[in-house]
């Protein structure tokens, strides 16, 4: 095979052999038409006979040109999808040009039609333009695909790259063959070793993408053992029967509305592309659909594809095949498809994309209304429901409301099956709500388990008691996994808990079930590397005890905590972070994506998002920017402790702009910068981000959600760029790594450990065996007969415990320390519970009972003093600070190894909270964010300002004088200030006495400072 002709060559011999294809005439093309008539006609006769008797009646030997002119006529209005999908009229009749294969057997006439159907290969077809195609393919004398071909191993050496530009530079997108939409769908570009497809031919603008498997979780495709590596495009995808489905059940035409910029403010546009799916998506549906066939139901699959899979359209296929599948009895596997998403976007892109499979009204129904809404969808057997699993546990509830009032029940889902499709798979799949969502369901099937459980029990049990146990079978049961439910749980970034649940493995026995790796994804140029440009800064700083009384005991962990976040409160390093991002900003920034990029800096906490934008707009206004504007997103109100009586919210430092505003506001040409606390980190896509200055901590799937803010691909988005100031290379690294490529979890807990647990807490005998046994009583007893009065029992039965809880020691601090210990344990019970009691085998109500206590004894415990700040102000001063770059370049994620993910294999060990004397905690921080300090370091202004604040003459100077003349007036107090502070600021007074450069800075600065609080200070004093 050393020329593009064997290539050819071999591609129609496994087409005509293997692929159900016949061999085309190139001759008996049309050039007019751009249409193989001769097939076209010859299907209709063979498959529509009475069809073809009444067009030979009304037109006699004109019987085929008839047929050929509406054809043609109608392509070019509807286009050849919609043509092979719905047929076109003729003769006031509708003439069919395709048929699809049956979702059943039970139809054998559906069958033979769908055998008639003609597909060929037809080599070296020449177009009106004289371009001469190497392969076209055909469907009943359509053409629907054409392939160009290149061979390396040729004399002229061409490859895949030359067949894109061949079509690119010598296929007219205008001429009958290529025009869009109107003949063929997808456009091939191949050789040995790639595959690049597109469905629409722009010139030099063809914008090609890549339908190949992935290799070593990257781009491109595996050698193939006695084959080229592209084999799996002729010997799977064009395959006759995998060509029709992808017709028949793939392809799509979508019209997407789009608002955009102009010189004369925004319009919108509507654009219409033919979607084909890239190969993952592909491989995805079928692999999940074949085993949903084989298997059945009562499977979880989780589905590990990046940002940037087209995890929209993926769901939409696989929902709809799901919809009508059968297994080999021909009875459907599936009574419903349920999608649990809360996105809106989806929503419409589903019922649209859906829409165009299913001519019947009601096949995808959205539950926006109400419970009672979701409940008739379920009882109607709606073959695609859209809805939130947050509504699930109130459909019982809505259920035993309507039979109260006397209303009928109408849900029964005995014997129905359902597949449950998960928008994104998270913690809260594994929690209470998704058991309500299995109980929903599947009542009939747990109410069944609860039987069979007590086929051996004790008959002589009191009624009261049999019935407390069956509520306690019935909640443990709820949580198991269903026969009659499959999970299909997608996500780019699953945690280790997800890992766990949704584990049904693949062909080779692995987890995920499928993945599409962010390796791939950023390989094929699906996203953009957002680790590709990545710069670190890190602080150095030295603190001072300014502490009246020198030993001050405070509790360790919280107060280190509390001296970090004084430090990045500090005005003065917010507003050394400020200058740094906005001089990038407008240096490099403002100047990419043809200068419409935009940025976003992520905050540490909402009062950091406050001063940043008070920072922000101080900054801009110092420096006369015209050009750069901020937004502000953080939730509620701060205030600001030197502000007590001012409040800040989003709205208001926005100027107005509503929450529901502010990312089309962002989106405008108005605003550059969005300051997030919180907020926005994930689902905000907006492909003209393209820098992130990171001011907080992040790790694992947190930093890997919101650095992918800026992955998402725009016309000249070339690269992206984050400057961090808090996170190291290695922290990004060990976060992004697991998931790079395929994820893999780590070791799995089991009963043995949630025993050892529970062990552990019932040796506190904070509680009894007894105080569970007469919980549960009432807890599940009452539920059938409730008196109203269960309420009080159960308070009753957690108050002992709580009693003991807070009488642990004598000791008032070893008393808090061992507090702290129980709880972090019963946490840890809590959690570990609610997963094993979903792999677990067999039903155990000692753990059930026991977990209900629990946690309603959780929620009765004081909370305790977690939620106070220590107020440091009066105990610390920044003397020194500096930000220093200390990396710069490329975070390479193809190089180590990721490390597995970890969950609740351990029980919780509850560290006590230790104290420590401030004066070891702030030299404990200064060893560690130490380095040689000079002069434009030092940092002690706020305690010069506060005492020239309480000196009268300057203030009454601040009061009666314009900014310039206060200047020179406060530079002829500044020594006697400063010699004023020697006893406490010593070494850092003396070294600004000794330089007269750096006195005259720090007095200008500190003289503006000054002046702008003290008139504040004036006018409100006068309100």
């Amino acid at each position: 095979m050393h020329t593009e002709h064997d290539f050819e060559n071999e591609i129609e011999h496994s087409l005509l052999t293997e692929g159900g294809y016949a061999k085309g005439d190139a001759q008996s093309y049309d050039k007019s038409t751009a249409l193989f008539p001769d097939d076209a006609a010859a299907f209709v006769r063979a498959t529509q006979p009475k069809l073809w008797a009444r067009l030979e009646m009304l037109f006699q030997d004109k019987a085929q040109e008839q047929l050929l002119r509406a054809l043609n006529r109608e392509l070019n209005i509807k286009g050849s999808l919609k043509v092979l999908r719905e047929g076109f009229r003729v003769a006031d009749r509708t003439a069919k040009m395709a048929f699809f294969a049956p979702n059943s057997g039970l139809n054998e006439n559906a069958f033979r039609q769908y055998e008639a159907n003609i597909v060929k290969v037809v080599r070296q077809v020449v177009t009106e333009h004289g371009e001469r195609v190497d392969m076209t393919v055909a469907v009943n004398g359509i053409p629907v695909i054409t392939v160009e071909l290149k061979n390396a191993l040729s004399a002229t050496g061409w490859n895949v790259q030359d067949a894109m530009c061949q079509y690119r530079r010598e296929r007219n997108p205008q001429g009958r063959l290529f025009e869009f939409k109107k003949r063929t769908l997808v456009h091939f570009a191949v050789d040995t070793d790639e595959v690049y497809m597109t469905t629409r031919l722009e010139g030099e603008g063809t914008r090609f993408l890549p339908f190949n498997r992935g290799f070593n979780g990257g781009k491109g495709n595996p050698p193939v053992d006695g084959d080229v590596r592209t084999a799996y495009l002729w010997r799977d995808i064009l395959r006759k029967d995998s060509l029709m489905a992808l017709i028949g059940r793939f392809l799509h035409l979508s019209r997407e509305e789009r608002k955009v910029r102009t010189n004369s403010g925004f319009r919108y546009i509507t654009t219409e592309s033919v979607i084909f799916p890239r190969f993952h998506q592909l491989d995805a549906v079928r692999k999940l659909v074949g085993h949903a066939k084989t298997h059945g139901a009562g499977r979880n699959y989780l589905i590990q594809h990046s940002a940037g899979s087209g995890k929209s359209n993926t769901i939409a296929w696989l929902a709809h095949h799901l919809a009508s599948l059968h297994d080999s009895d021909d009875e459907k596997i599936f009574h419903s498809v349920i999608i649990v998403t809360d996105r809106v976007v989806l929503d419409r892109q589903l019922q649209e994309t859906v829409a165009q499979f299913e001519q019947t009204d009601g096949v995808v129904q959205k539950i926006d209304k109400d419970t009672h809404q979701l409940t008739a969808a379920i009882a109607a057997n709606v073959p695609i429901i859209i809805t939130t699993i947050q509504k699930f546990p109130y459909v019982m509830h809505s259920i035993q409301a309507k039979a109260k009032q006397g209303g009928q029940v109408v849900l029964d889902t005995g014997g129905k099956r359902f597949a449950v499709i998960v928008d994104e798979a998270h913690s809260s799949q594994s929690g209470e709500t998704a058991s309500e969502l299995r109980q929903v369901l599947n009542k009939s099937g747990i109410e069944a388990a609860v039987a069979a459980e007590f086929l051996d029990w004790d008959e002589n049990l009191p009624p009261e008691d049999m019935e407390t146990q069956k509520n306690v079978l019935r909640e443990q049961f709820k949580r198991k996994r269903q026969d009659n439910l499959s999970f299909f749980a997608f996500t780019a970034t699953p945690k280790w808990k997800t890992l766990a649940l949704f584990d049904e493995p693949d062909e080779q026995g692995r987890t995920p079930f499928h993945s599409y790796t962010m390796k791939q994804a950023v390989e094929e140029g699906f996203i953009l590397d957002v680790l590709a440009n990545y710069t670190t800064y890190k602080q150095y700083f030295r603190l001072l005890n300014t502490a009246e009384k020198k030993h001050i005991e405070l509790p360790k962990n919280k107060a280190k905590k509390e001296l970090m976040r004084f430090v990045n409160l500090h005005p003065s390093v917010i507003s050394q972070k400020v200058e740094i991002i906005i001089e990038h900003f407008q240096a490099a920034t403002r100047h990419k994506i043809g200068g419409c990029a935009k940025a976003m800096v992520v905050t540490g906490s909402r009062e950091h998002a406050v001063r940043y934008k008070l920072a922000f707009d101080e900054y801009i206004a110092e420096k006369g920017y015209q050009d750069i504007k901020s937004l502000v997103a953080f939730s509620g109100k701060v205030i600001l402790p030197e502000q007590s009586e001012k409040e800040y919210t989003e709205p208001a430092m926005n100027g107005g702009i509503k929450e529901t505003e502010l990312p089309e506001q962002f989106d405008s040409g108005n605003y550059q910068v969005l300051l997030v606390a919180d907020k926005y980190q994930t689902g905000f896509d907006q492909p003209l981000l393209h820098t992130m200055f990171v001011d907080k901590v992040l790790s694992g799937v947190q930093a890997v959600q919101t650095l992918s803010r800026l992955n998402r691909t725009a016309k000249g988005k070339e690269d992206t760029f984050v400057l961090d100031f808090v996170n190291s290379p290695e922290d990004i690294f060990a976060a992004f790594k697991p998931y790079y490529q395929r994820t893999e979890s780590g070791e799995q807990p089991d009963d043995e450990k949630l025993a050892g647990l529970a062990n552990t807490l019932d040796e506190w005998q904070i509680y009894s065996q007894s105080d569970i046994d007469d919980f549960a009583r009432v807890w599940f007893g009452g539920r059938t007969t409730p008196t109203g009065g269960e309420h009080k029992k159960l308070n009753a039965v957690i108050d002992k415990a709580v009693e003991k809880y807070l009488r642990l020691s004598d000791d008032p601090e070893r008393n808090e320390e061992r507090q702290k210990l129980f709880k972090s344990q019963l946490q840890s019970y809590l959690n570990l519970y609610l997963f094993v009691s979903q792999i677990l085998p067999y039903a155990d109500t000692v753990h059930e009972k026991r977990y209900v206590y629990l946690k309603s004894l959780m929620m009765k415990l004081p909370r305790g003093s977690q939620g106070e700040t220590l107020d440091l102000s009066k105990m610390a001063v920044l003397q020194y600070y500096r930000l220093q770059q200390i990396s710069q370049g490329s975070i390479r994620l193809d190089e180590g190894e990721a490390d597995p993910l970890k969950g609740s294999t351990d029980v919780g060990t509850g560290q006590a909270g230790l104290s420590e004397e401030l004066d070891k905690l702030i030299k404990e921080l200064n060893d560690s964010f130490t380095a040689e300090f000079t002069l434009a370091d030092l940092l002690f202004f706020e305690s010069i300002e506060k005492f020239a604040q309480e000196n009268p003459d300057i203030v009454n100077a601040a009061n009666n004088n314009p900014l310039a003349s206060f200047i020179d007036y406060f530079h002829t107090k500044i020594d006697d200030l400063l010699i004023n502070l020697f006893e406490k600021f010593g070494e850092s007074v003396t070294k600004i006495l000794n330089n007269p450069q750096v006195k005259s800075k720090v007095s200008r600065r500190l003289a503006k400072l000054v002046y702008k609080n003290v008139r504040e200070t004036d006018v409100e004093t006068r309100l």
